[in-house]
């Protein structure tokens, strides 16, 4: 399978979740601007059968290496970055994930008991990427519990193996070339922008400036019945040249710890 389909279906998945995403894409290419995809996120777990070795598989096959790791202590998480070995314009791609045993007994119990249930055929395709949730419809009162602990285990709980976000590249656009711009574009058409952090994490002197809309909220079918939680997001990058005049080609751990947030709307009531 070629890096082009795996994007495309991640895209169609993305986009038909979250329709908010295809809005923003819109207003961009609607007023002439090329679109072009800074990086794609995923979430995982840690367990050996779907950890980042496993994510990455696809990718590493399509021509992926290697480019980064990054530690988010406050919310045990790991992360590595890939990039293309040959294509310039292929995004980046950003795999994290949780370190279960850094959790209470009941989120491992949980999420034990959900991997569990994944066929091992799927463990092994290379579809896994984009394959959703693989263990049946979730439990609201087990969402609950798990965003208590970590908003992030209870977000992949629900939604399991998607793109957790796409990140335009502000350096591709032209009338909106800073991320100043881009936040100002989005307020006007009515998004709200994550503000964890500030609204643009990063600087020019860090090399990186990012930011994000906040995830749209989706009805989800629950066990116990509908309820609204968040979805996925959009983000927005702006890279600088260092000092070999090459544009800066990694990831700030501090701003995409705040990043994460984009989909947690519950922090500030708790």
């Amino acid at each position: 399978m070629t890096k082009e389909i795996v994007f495309q279906k991640l895209w169609d998945i993305y986009t038909t979740q979250n329709p908010s995403t295809r809005k923003i894409h819109d207003l961009f290419t609607n007023v002439g601007e090329e679109v072009l995809n800074d990086h794609i996120a995923f979430r995982t777990f840690n367990d050996p059968r779907i950890n980042i070795e496993v994510l990455s598989r696809p990718f590493i096959t399509a021509g992926y290496v290697e480019k980064g790791q990054y530690e988010f202590k406050e919310k045990k998480l790991f992360a590595r970055h890939y990039e293309h070995q040959s294509d310039p314009r292929a995004p980046r791609v950003f795999i994290s994930e949780l370190k279960l045993e850094g959790f209470s007994s009941f989120l491992q119990s949980a999420i034990k008991t959900a991997i569990d249930k994944i066929p091992e055929e799927k463990l092994q395709s290379d579809t896994l990427i984009y394959s959703g949730n693989l263990w049946g419809k979730p439990s609201h009162e087990i969402y609950n519990q798990l965003r208590r602990e970590s908003e992030y285990a209870a977000w992949l709980y629900v939604y399991g193996f998607c793109a957790n976000h796409f990140t335009v590249s502000v350096n591709g656009l032209k009338k909106f070339n800073s991320v100043e711009k881009v936040n100002s574009f989005l307020k006007e058409n009515g998004f709200q922008i994550n503000d964890s952090g500030g609204e643009i994490k990063g600087t020019p002197a860090e090399l990186l400036e990012q930011s994000s809309i906040k995830s749209e909220m989706i009805m989800v079918d629950f066990e116990e019945g509908s309820f609204e939680i968040p979805g996925c997001y959009y983000e927005f990058a702006r890279r600088y040249p260092d000092g070999d005049g090459q544009l800066y080609s990694g990831f700030i751990a501090k701003s995409a710890d705040k990043i994460f947030e984009s989909t947690d709307f519950y922090r500030k009531k708790q």
